[in-house]
């Protein structure tokens, strides 16, 4: 994917996005994952929803612990599976960035094919970038579409 800068560029923000991250595989280690992330709430956290406009300011303490009961909920109610799989964080027990996909937007998250779903949220340290904006997303679809009526 190509980056388009935006004037909500924030590099460091973008290349942390790029970077490595290790899956939460189990039910189990989600879990434990959130109690390590709330022991860990200094109010130091962003909370961005993908597709909305970026927080300008990290969230309270009450307001993680509220987001990620309800997060929670929707992912074990809508991921029907055995196995969690789509909670992504760059290092699980000292984590600065989490990545979680959409249950209902999956597409191919795995990493089977260069084109991947954005995540629906993003927890992070670094204040975020509008990542609709900031990343170019392929044209597959639009040029099928125009192929169909040409």
């Amino acid at each position: 994917m190509e980056r388009v800068a935006t004037k909500t560029d924030n590099p460091q923000f973008l290349e942390r996005f790029q970077g490595k991250f290790k899956g939460i595989l189990r039910w189990e280690q989600l879990s434990i994952f959130w109690d390590v992330l709330l022991q860990e709430n200094d109010g130091e956290w962003y909370i961005y929803a993908v597709g909305e406009e970026p927080p300008q300011k990290t969230a309270t303490r009450t307001e993680l612990s509220n987001f990620i009961a309800e997060v929670d909920t929707l992912l074990r109610r809508d991921h029907d599976e055995d196995y969690c799989g789509i909670v992504y964080a760059d290092n699980r027990e000292n984590p600065s960035y989490i990545k979680i996909f959409d249950p209902n937007n999956l597409g191919l998250s795995c990493g089977s094919s260069s084109i991947k779903p954005l995540p629906g949220w993003i927890i992070s340290r670094l204040a975020p970038t509008d990542l609709p904006n900031a990343i170019q997303q392929t044209g597959n679809r639009k040029r099928w579409w125009q192929k169909v009526f040409a």
